[in-house]
């Protein structure tokens, strides 16, 4: 009786936080105005002109992100989740309280700030739930948490599509139901328990510092002559496997990130996957992010129907099938790996070119749900590659650094080309450098793909060569 009872504690213990989290979650990506929002800010309601909303406005949203990125990945830490979600949670609703509010230019570069200030925020919610159940639960929660972010997702943008299309509301009534649905998030993250560990300044031994999953890992497997050390133990950042709970200062922090980061990217595999990962997203970024710009010259929503909200769901849910996909690939990544990133790169780079030069707006609507779901699935082979090898601390610091240089990629990208203190290009021209961008990638990987098979082509070839030992004795 005794041990139901225990368990039942147990499951209550994940229960709690992991509904509260995934209701923070939904409503937090519940966002029926996200799809319209460049033509709700080039319309009557704000009446900007494309070239401040595409080259003074949307720009400051990428600054703010990189800036805030580091800063906010450490406090997530050591103020232990809750509180950096309740400051994201905050943080949207100043961002649509603004967007309903507020006019001028000068706002709307503010609004952006709050809004970077939430995405690099959003580190807290996919770190949270690690704090509060034990490593037998991270799957499953982490599945649930990140489905129902994605599902809030495609839901604001079906909503919003649905309310335009049929109940022919205005923009400004998306603006206040998405403003609700934050408002609501915000509640919700009042009453998630707060955390008692983290994984760097408020360690505790046992569970909560083994990996997610201690299966032997492909990474593992697989005996590499570019590396033999595996980057899962827990014995080669020595602090972090202390008996005993206490905190951390912030040198110790900083030597063991650093000490940790030397030694996870001399390890080639890893390299690779997080180049992809880094270069990519960049591209993704600014592709996504001025997209709806495009859309508005091939086709003005003043004087047409738009469907970005279909569109929006489709590659969302899309890009959620194509992650799913993933694991019945019959795929050798270790391989493979690089002329699959090549040669997927390389249709990224024709959606955009499409996207660009053909100036359809059907077109452009395929070709941006086939970018999306094409870059969901390799980031999803990307994301498996590099955790697969690393333990939960180095987990964090990894995605964390490609993050970090995919935002600062993008904004010398933004800086050169969007923004009106340098090029400042028309949307045309800049899609144009976004598909050379990703061309440049496939050629990379393709060069690195063939390098890769000649090493293990003449490596095989000298074994093969080699007399037995036998013979030379």
């Amino acid at each position: 009786a005794e041990g139901s009872g225990n368990a039942g504690e147990s499951n209550m213990s994940v229960l709690n936080p992991t509904v509260l989290l995934c209701v923070y979650g939904f409503f937090s990506n519940l966002r029926p105005l996200e799809p319209f929002l460049t033509a709700y800010l080039m319309g009557p309601d704000k009446n900007l002109t494309e070239t401040q909303v595409v080259n003074e406005i949307y720009p400051i949203w990428t600054y703010s992100y990189l800036v805030l990125l580091f800063p906010i990945f450490l406090a997530t830490d050591y103020l232990c989740y809750k509180p950096v979600l309740v400051l994201q949670a905050i943080s949207l609703v100043v961002t649509y309280v603004m967007l309903l509010k507020t006019q001028g230019m000068l706002t709307m570069q503010l609004l952006e700030c709050f809004f970077g200030l939430a995405t690099a925020s959003e580190v807290a919610y996919y770190s949270y739930i690690y704090s509060v159940v034990e490593p037998a639960h991270y799957q499953r929660v982490t599945g649930y948490c990140r489905s129902i972010a994605l599902f809030g997702s495609a839901a604001g943008s079906l909503i919003g599509q649905l309310l335009l299309s049929v109940a022919k509301v205005q923009l400004v009534h998306l603006v206040i139901i998405t403003l609700t649905s934050a408002a609501v998030a915000c509640v919700a993250s009042w009453f998630l328990p707060m955390p008692k560990r983290s994984l760097f300044f408020h360690k505790s031994p046992g569970p909560a510092e083994e990996r997610p999953h201690s299966s032997t890992t492909l990474l593992e497997k697989a005996v590499d002559s570019e590396s033999e050390l595996p980057l899962n133990s827990q014995d080669v950042s020595t602090s972090l496997g202390h008996t005993g709970s206490h905190n951390s200062g912030l040198v110790e922090v900083l030597r063991i990130l650093f000490d940790d980061f030397l030694q996870c990217y001399r390890y080639q595999p890893l390299l690779a996957w997080s180049l992809w990962w880094a270069l990519a997203t960049c591209g993704y970024f600014q592709v996504i992010n001025y997209t709806q710009a495009l859309w508005e010259n091939v086709r003005p929503s003043q004087d047409y129907e738009i469907y970005n909200g279909y569109v929006e769901t489709l590659s969302t849910v899309l890009g959620a099938l194509a992650a799913l996909l993933v694991g019945y690939l019959p795929v050798c990544w270790a391989l493979w790996g690089e002329l699959a990133l090549c040669a997927l790169s390389l249709l990224m780079a024709v959606c955009v070119f499409v996207m660009d030069t053909m100036r359809n707006i059907w077109l452009c609507y395929s070709s941006f749900v086939l970018f999306r779901a094409t870059y969901m699935l390799l980031i999803t082979v990307a994301t498996y590659q590099i955790a697969a090898s690393l333990n939960m601390h180095r987990y964090a610091l990894v995605f964390g650094v490609n993050t970090f240089v995919a935002l600062l990629l993008q904004s010398l990208l933004t800086v050169v080309v969007v923004d009106s203190a340098g090029l400042g290009l028309d949307v045309f021209t800049q899609y144009l450098i976004y598909g050379g961008y990703f061309a440049v990638i496939s050629m990379v990987f393709l060069l690195a793909g063939l390098y890769k098979l000649a090493y293990r082509r003449h490596s095989k070839q000298e074994e093969e060569d080699s007399p037995p030992i036998r013979d030379t004795i």
